[in-house]
């Protein structure tokens, strides 16, 4: 069904501002997104990303251009809502019914989705008091009670556990195996990597559709803009230094060996809408490469620097923050006992 499936949602000439006289954060946005596929939106904090999942959702409207076509749309927000008047599982319902369930098929869907989170022991738990977790685990829920034919995820991920990721993963396959459209945000490079049917990156106030090799019209500026990401890996003993792709080498992209000063371990400094290409190519080579930390900063600096022979230092802001995760399954699991 991927590939040659008419549009659920299109942006012609889209753009966004706010206010009458803010700042473009988006414009001249034309995309479409087809029925069955899997769409990426990648780009640096602060581009505009949660702006165009907004357009898509149809939760914003656009300050020029038009958004054509009107599939049945669920929204997981970047920023949940969680002090709602409601207990989980009576969000879930009310949310079911909103979305076109009877009251009993909603309330049903909404244990089921309970369950399948690994929540099913907080549906009577009042939605002020679950935890960070917990409470993602109802806004994700949320958006997949009524089968919708467009998903939209920002940020989605963050803040699930790990089985609670993988129930995503699973319900995103789901929802494009059954011809729906997801489209998603998310701050992990590997999250779903090598899955999307379409990756579009945002540089300035442009949308460029990233091409095969991962390139695009707006990359090749992306790091002398500064929108660069750090990825330092470790390969077998005595291994050369990672061959970056062509269009990576070409949009500025480097590799130096002995990043913060330890030997073996090379930092690779690419444009930000190549580092799934780049993290792609890194952890399927065979043997794969380790990959010590990625970190978010510039072509000149800024990123973390370990000169003290380990690399607590380059590890101290991760992209994928591991430890705010864990962080977060521990304060599930200290609520469990809570209660």
């Amino acid at each position: 069904m991927r590939g040659d499936s008419e549009h659920m949602v299109r942006l012609d000439g889209a753009g966004r501002r706010y206010g009458m006289r803010g700042p473009w954060v988006l414009r001249g946005v034309r995309l479409d997104v087809r029925a069955g596929t899997l769409v990426r939106v990648v780009g640096p904090n602060g581009t505009g990303k949660s702006t165009l999942l907004r357009l898509l959702a149809r939760i914003d409207a656009p300050s020029e251009g038009r958004v054509t076509g009107r599939p049945r749309t669920a929204y997981v927000p970047e920023r949940f809502p969680a002090a709602l008047p409601f207990t989980a599982a009576g969000y879930l319902t009310h949310m079911g019914r909103v979305h076109g369930l009877t009251g009993g098929t909603a309330a049903r869907r909404a244990e089921e989705w309970l369950a399948r989170f690994g929540a099913a022991g907080h549906a009577a738990t009042p939605m002020s008091e679950l935890s960070k977790g917990s409470s993602q685990k109802v806004a994700v829920a949320q958006a997949l009670l009524a089968d919708p034919e467009l998903l939209v995820l920002d940020e989605a991920w963050t803040g699930l556990d790990t089985e609670a990721r993988a129930v995503l993963d699973r319900a995103v396959a789901e929802r494009t195996t059954g011809g729906a459209a997801v489209v998603f945000v998310d701050h992990d490079p590997r999250r779903l990597a090598g899955h999307a049917d379409t990756t579009y990156a945002i540089t300035g106030s442009s949308v460029n559709r990233l091409e095969g090799d991962g390139s695009s019209a707006g990359a090749a500026g992306a790091l002398a803009d500064g929108s660069a990401v750090v990825i330092d890996v470790r390969g077998p003993r005595g291994a050369a230094p990672p061959v970056l792709p062509e269009a990576v080498v070409r949009a500025g992209g480097t590799v130096r060996s002995g990043a913060g000063g330890v030997d073996g371990v090379f930092r690779l400094a690419v444009a930000a809408v190549h580092s799934d290409l780049v993290l792609r190519e890194l952890l399927t080579a065979r043997p794969p490469w380790h990959v010590v930390a990625v970190n978010q900063g510039s072509r000149g600096g800024g990123v973390p620097d370990a000169r003290r022979g380990d690399l607590a230092a380059i590890q101290a802001e991760p992209v994928g923050d591991a430890k705010a995760e864990a962080a977060v399954e521990n304060d599930d699991e200290n609520e469990d006992v809570r209660r």
